[in-house]
């Protein structure tokens, strides 16, 4: 039950998330189809809270004595990376959403993607879907890789 645990927790984590908790609960002894959607599902949690929350207590943060430095470089750097995004993607802004989410290197992800659609007021319902589809790409990229990997050490 403890490898479960774990690898639910380690899927919600910022920056971690899915793309190291399939590997991980695949490792631990969890079956792919098991990992993948347990993975999913705790990634995509905190994603409504991001959506409408991140960005007031970025916000709130900003001119805190001790915080402040580092939430105002959380919302520069996510107006402007937003901004760049919408102006390459254009019509295709939710389809660039998906593909941010879904390839998974690092500093891209559920979190990441979401924190980016709510920066720039992008409608939850379709950002949503296109962090889920992102998330789901993600998920089958790395339970093909964590997989692979498995095949090379035996």
């Amino acid at each position: 039950m403890t490898k479960y645990v774990l690898t639910f927790l380690i899927s919600m984590v910022p920056l971690i998330e899915l793309r190291g908790g399939v590997p991980f609960g695949i490792i631990r002894g969890i079956a792919w189809y098991k990992a993948l959607p347990l993975c999913m599902f705790a990634n995509m949690l905190p994603v409504p809270v991001i959506f409408f929350f991140a960005r007031r207590v970025l916000e709130w943060g900003a001119d805190k004595p001790v915080i402040g430095k580092f939430f105002s470089f959380c919302l520069e750097k996510g107006e402007h990376g937003g901004e760049k995004l919408k102006a390459k993607a254009g019509r295709g802004l939710y389809v660039a959403l998906l593909l941010f989410v879904g390839i998974p290197l690092p500093g891209t992800g559920a979190w990441t993607g979401t924190l980016a659609a709510s920066m720039l007021d992008l409608d939850f319902k379709k950002s949503v879907v296109a962090v889920m589809a992102g998330v789901l790409l993600a998920g089958i990229i790395m339970t093909v890789l964590s997989q692979l990997g498995l095949m090379a050490l035996t």
